[in-house]
């Protein structure tokens, strides 16, 4: 059961809180879950904290065996667009594979959307003249073109947990603009 009063848990600041979240997010009704194996299925895994503790709430419940579907292909690379998404460390498939994903997050098996069959299948050609998609999320190529590893280094160092948190865990927003970093210079 999902208590609609909770943000989403991934922008939240700080590891502690976004488990905290979940938790108070979702329910496990274990009438549902015991002695079943259950497929749960979520539009994406972008820190991988939301499916770790929904799994452990399904296998608390009783769930026999636990298998996880992502709607979205493997989110590797952070939106550098708008979204304040969390920096590529913090990105669970980020220089994982997804047999090891699927072990981070506890699952008996992970199956992620594939970025091809995605696309086509939000591909409409005789109503749309869309002719590509902003994919950077999943394959690193930015539409802009300027984004460089220099460039999501900077960003892993304005927007990792640690950076946005203060000795006292007061939220610390970064003193230098994105669209002010002369980009084309990195």
């Amino acid at each position: 059961m999902k208590n609609r009063y909770i943000g989403r848990t991934f922008i939240m600041p700080g590891q502690q809180q976004r488990k905290k979240s979940v938790r108070q997010k979702l329910s496990a009704v274990p009438l549902e879950f015991k002695g079943k194996n259950v497929l749960l299925v979520d539009d994406s895994i972008v820190r991988g904290t939301t499916c770790h503790e929904i799994i452990q709430m399904a296998r608390d419940a009783g769930a026999n065996k636990v298998f996880f579907a992502s709607a979205a292909p493997p989110v590797k690379y952070p939106n550098v667009y708008g979204i304040d998404m969390p920096v590529r460390s913090e990105l669970i498939a980020s220089g994982h594979t997804v047999e090891e994903v699927r072990d981070i997050i506890g699952a008996d098996r992970l199956i992620f959307q594939d970025l091809d069959d995605l696309i086509d299948a939000v591909k409409d050609t005789k109503y749309s003249k869309v002719e590509g998609f902003d994919c950077a999320v999943f394959n690193g190529c930015y539409i802009t073109g300027q984004i460089n590893e220099a460039y999501l280094e900077h960003l892993q160092e304005q927007r990792n947990d640690t950076a946005k948190t203060g000795k006292k865990g007061v939220q610390i927003v970064a003193d230098t603009p994105v669209d002010m970093m002369g980009v084309e210079e990195l």
